[in-house]
């Protein structure tokens, strides 16, 4: 497994809702034990970048780890660029329920919010 450190230069706020959820699905999917939630951001989407989420046990030289309780959040240094300062939240309303990163780095996304421009 590589180094990974909670980044300390960089700020990513993971709140108690996601942090709550992530936990709920982990333990849905019978994860491996040390398995986070991956979030990274790729070209793509309606608004030219796109974020991506996904479960992943391995981790790479370039990724930073984010707490919230027992849950981790792990980023690659490019994703984390692009989302300094952000914020992962888990919204329910009448329309639907799902994860939500407010990013203040985007000058402006999509309706569906999983695309973003800078």
């Amino acid at each position: 497994m590589a180094d990974t450190s909670v980044a300390e230069s960089r700020n990513f706020t993971v709140t108690d809702s996601a942090a709550r959820r992530v936990a709920e699905l982990l333990k849905q999917e019978n994860a491996a034990p040390g398995t986070r939630l991956r979030l990274a951001v790729s070209g793509g989407g309606c608004s030219g970048f796109q974020y991506g989420f996904s479960f992943d046990d391995q981790t790479a030289g370039d990724d930073r780890l984010f707490r919230n309780g027992e849950v981790e959040v792990v980023i690659d240094e490019t994703s984390l660029d692009l989302l300094d300062g952000s914020e992962l939240d888990w919204i329910e309303d009448m329309v639907g329920s799902s994860f939500q990163v407010k990013n203040p780095n985007a000058s402006s996304g999509c309706g569906c919010g999983k695309s973003f421009a800078v």
